[in-house]
């Protein structure tokens, strides 16, 4: 796909438990083009991939559970110990973001949303044309998190720690969508960004 006939590129961020997936689904819910590197990663790592070997080897079979990678066993030893954290990203994220490039040039729509957890930490802004950021108090990010993935404050806050601080992702932000109130006021926010996105990409192309 050449130039101008690229379609906007909107990346989407935000810190965990601050609700990236819930507002990509209310856009997915709108016929935009979603490109998850949540998803992406899941893939990489299913069983029978090379990259799930790969894991397996470095970290023991203590992070592989009927065939398939533990999660939670994979995570704690990950936010406990920066070096494997960052063994891991070094294996995965090359992988991911060569996929994210793939369906990108794929897309003909008028514009793609690309959901980056790490897109900052990373410094790969150069992936995106307008980064979206999810934002919600760090107080409630934990409590969410707490909520869902039934960890310890103390847990929540290493995963936090690995991130980027609040105001250095605000800063870099084009767009940030306040996530902090009831889940019944996200669709009506989506929907005044995706009209905002779909007149940039008039221009845009």
């Amino acid at each position: 796909m050449k130039g101008a006939l690229r379609p906007l590129r909107v990346g989407l961020t935000g810190g965990v438990g601050s609700g990236k997936s819930t507002v990509a689904s209310h856009f997915e819910a709108l016929g935009v083009p979603v490109i998850d590197a949540d998803r992406i990663a899941r893939l990489l790592v299913a069983p029978g991939q090379p990259a799930l070997l790969e894991v397996a080897a470095y970290f023991g079979d203590e992070v592989i559970k009927d065939g398939q990678l533990d999660r939670t066993a994979l995570r704690q030893k990950i936010f406990a110990d920066d070096h494997q954290r960052r063994w891991l990203e070094r294996l995965l994220h090359p992988k991911i973001y060569a996929a994210i490039e793939q369906q990108i040039a794929a897309q003909s729509a008028p514009y793609v949303l690309v959901v980056v957890p790490l897109l900052l930490e990373t410094g790969r802004l150069d992936l995106v044309d307008r980064l979206l950021v999810v934002d919600v108090d760090p107080i409630l990010q934990i409590q969410r998190v707490v909520g869902r993935d039934q960890l310890e404050s103390s847990e929540v806050e290493k995963m936090l720690e690995a991130q980027i601080n609040r105001e250095t992702r605000l800063l870099a932000a084009d767009d940030v969508l306040d996530n902090s109130g009831s889940p019944d006021d996200l669709p009506q926010k989506v929907l005044k960004l995706n009209q905002a996105y779909l007149n940039m990409a008039a221009r845009h192309r």
